[in-house]
């Protein structure tokens, strides 16, 4: 008679799954989440530029006083901050991140595990804006020194800004044709 009820409740439990994983589909590019994350993940790396959010940077080089001052600060900080962490760590992180970035890579395009593929088509990309914010910030490094321009420090992070979008707009265009690709292959007419 235990065993029955057991059995009954294991059944109960698998069943729930079951539904839990047909209601979300497990499988990354035909689910809704990660398209979601995909655009906040890209949305929010254009709108904070090393750290600084757009709509500042818009409103220092409009209005000056003490939102340059605010925005100058804040980048001055950020700048300093990004750099410190690439002189102190830079090479322990690189290695960490080439070693994790790589195994992903593989698991995903070698063993065509679609989690892994999901995962470093993020990644991918990221990594290659924060190579990009730490050449920004060590441009930023000497012209922040002396007494800023907001104009040049506004123009150098918009720039950045730009640079972050291409390759986000990028990035976006490989999954969403990649998804496309995976989706199809998995789908019962191809």
């Amino acid at each position: 008679m235990r065993e029955t009820k057991g059995r009954q409740r294991a059944g109960k439990t698998l069943d729930i799954l079951q539904t839990i994983f047909e209601l979300i589909d497990m499988r990354s590019f035909s689910n809704l989440w990660y398209w979601i994350a995909l655009a906040v993940t890209w949305s929010t790396a254009s709108h904070y530029v090393l750290g600084v959010p757009f709509d500042m940077i818009v409103r220092a080089r409009r209005r000056g006083g003490p939102v340059a001052e605010d925005m100058l600060m804040l980048t001055a900080v950020n700048v300093r901050r990004l750099l410190s962490i690439g002189r102190e760590a830079g090479v322990m992180l690189t290695l960490v991140a080439s070693f994790l970035i790589s195994l992903i890579v593989v698991l995903g395009f070698v063993f065509r595990i679609e989690f892994a593929q999901a995962v470093a088509l993020i990644l991918v990309p990221l990594s290659g804006v924060g190579l990009l914010s730490l050449r920004t910030a060590a441009r930023l490094e000497p012209v922040l020194a002396d007494t800023p321009e907001v104009e040049r420090v506004a123009r150098i992070l918009l720039r950045h800004r730009v640079s972050v979008q291409a390759i986000g707009m990028g990035s976006i265009c490989v999954t969403a044709l990649w998804g496309m690709f995976q989706n199809l292959q998995l789908s019962p007419l191809g």
